[in-house]
């Protein structure tokens, strides 16, 4: 099947109120042409400069999501352009994001990455970390960046009971932040493999790149 009817079919399978994410990483701008002129503005990556250089070819009604780790010194490459970062695991680079976006006169959108996953590997805050940040008196003080909502990573495991709780996990770590935040909106969770659960469990964004694109392509 072509980019345009994945994309099509995922759309058509989503509920309404769910924004989907493309998501473009290692693939050319080709790609993202034909996902675009198939009706589709929202796109994820996760290397800063990889994104950047999208975003000078492409149109400029796309909306950048920065959805991959996320190192202070490049913020500086997205700050200009880049619509929401998914990663925001602690307050120095939320400090830094704010810096950056009062350059270029901006105010953007941030998720506060949520570690739901058991794997070492994953990133992001507790539940007890992230309202902290929230009800801190230096949070108050950055004035060019808003906290929308959360973002989460399940574990890489075939066992669906155990992503299904990592899932509930993030929808209440949510629900309590939303408590004190009342600007949270987001639930970004799910991707190919997972989104239609994740879905069922509150997610209202989700990050899907194979499904759409085919498997990534990395360099050998």
């Amino acid at each position: 099947m072509s980019i345009k009817e994945q994309l099509i079919n995922i759309k058509s399978s989503l509920p309404k109120e769910v924004t989907l994410v493309a998501v473009s990483k290692t693939k050319p701008v080709s790609d993202l042409q034909e996902a675009y002129d198939a009706g589709q503005r929202v796109f994820g990556e996760n290397k800063i400069q990889e994104m950047a250089a999208k975003w000078e070819v492409l149109p400029k009604d796309i909306s950048w999501h920065m959805i991959g780790h996320v190192q202070r010194n490049k913020v500086k490459y997205m700050a200009e352009f880049v619509d929401l970062i998914h990663g925001v695991d602690n307050f120095k680079l939320l400090k830094e994001i704010d810096k950056q976006a009062k350059k270029h006169n901006r105010v953007i959108d941030c998720l506060l990455q949520i570690k739901i996953a058991e794997e070492d590997s994953k990133f992001g805050m507790s539940e007890e970390e992230a309202t902290a940040l929230l009800t801190s008196n230096e949070f108050q003080e950055l004035e060019n960046i808003v906290i929308v909502g959360v973002m989460g990573m399940a574990t890489f495991t075939d066992n669906l009971t155990q992503v299904r709780q990592e899932f509930k996990k993030l929808k209440d770590t949510f629900g309590v932040l939303q408590s004190i935040h009342e600007r949270l909106e987001t639930i970004s969770m799910g991707m190919s493999g997972d989104y239609e659960l994740a879905i069922e469990e509150g997610s209202n964004m989700v990050r899907i790149g194979s499904s759409i694109f085919g498997a990534r392509n990395y360099p050998i």
